[in-house]
């Protein structure tokens, strides 16, 4: 049986076109299967031949050694949500504007293409949340399950109302906030929504939780890092006249009823991603970011 790739993109991406053509044809002609899913594969101009095989949406991809992402964060996240189940990385070609979570940018297209067909790539394991919001009070039923890779976030549904809510760790009350939400991030979701919302970067290989009031109106109300055995949960002031919404990854979302819990704790089942390079994520982070480095001369050791 020959390699497959898995191919996953954001068809709605004129530039996107391109790219899958130049990786479907540098992978085809060494033999290696390309699979993908038949509307985006048709989107993007590529018909089923000779090592491509299409998928029917919703079809679980069985037998790929990877998968390949066109498309920002977005797409990527997508990705996520059809592959961690399998434990197929996923190695990200960034068509988007900042794209933490991408391996390479669209214009390195054949250096990717190399490194898949040499199998030169390694692989990370991003940690994720699962998430549980259940009814609360003495007999709780639970509502939603779920999980994310950035973050879990608990928001007001209404512009004009604030939330009230109440944030727990480990068993214990930490402080009752007034607030437009809280976030619940992963080190790899801190440049992502906890990062607008006033959280630290955190590097991707650290193992904690992350804990961001949004807009809270409170004395105490500072991003907190925890360890990743922390049991956080939030819980909605029975009564409270606004509304919440559950998001994770901002993708999926459940409404809150009122005087809702949500749990989070760290999941045993990662994200896998996969590299082509070695370098640190302060490179990457300079990168994404623009930032200044003039005036370094390196160290002197």
């Amino acid at each position: 049986m020959s390699r497959r790739i898995l191919l996953i993109g954001h068809s709605r991406r004129p530039e996107a076109f391109d790219v899958a053509e130049r990786l479907v044809s540098a992978l085809t002609e060494q033999g290696i299967t390309v699979v993908g899913f038949a509307d985006e594969l048709t989107a993007f101009g590529i018909r089923e031949r000779d090592h491509v095989v299409t998928l029917a949406e919703g079809t679980l991809p069985e037998g790929c050694e990877l998968a390949v992402v066109l498309g920002g964060d977005g797409t990527i996240l997508r990705a996520a949500e059809i592959c961690r189940d399998t434990g197929m990385p996923l190695l990200g070609i960034n068509l988007g504007h900042v794209g933490f979570l991408a391996e390479a940018e669209m214009e390195d297209v054949d250096r990717i293409a190399g490194g898949i067909i040499e199998r030169s790539w390694s692989v990370e394991e991003r940690a994720t949340l699962e998430v549980v919001a259940s009814s609360g009070g003495n007999d709780p039923t639970e509502l939603y399950r779920g999980w994310a890779l950035n973050e879990a976030s608990v928001e007001k549904a209404e512009r004009e109302r604030m939330l009230e809510l109440t944030v727990e760790i480990d068993g214990r009350p930490l402080s009752t906030w007034g607030a437009d939400g809280v976030v619940i991030a992963t080190p790899t979701g801190s440049t992502a929504y906890a990062f607008s919302a006033g959280g630290p970067v955190v590097w991707p290989d650290t193992e904690a939780i992350l804990l961001v009031p949004i807009s809270a109106h409170a004395l105490f109300a500072r991003p907190l890092v925890l360890s990743p055995a922390a049991r956080l949960a939030v819980e909605l002031v029975p009564g409270a006249q606004g509304r919440a919404v559950l998001w994770c990854d901002g993708r999926r979302s459940f409404d809150l009823p009122d005087g809702a819990r949500i749990d989070v704790v760290a999941s045993a089942k990662p994200v896998r991603l996969a590299r082509l390079s070695s370098a640190p994520f302060t490179d990457r982070l300079v990168r994404k970011f623009d930032l200044s480095v003039s005036g370094w001369r390196g160290s002197r050791a």
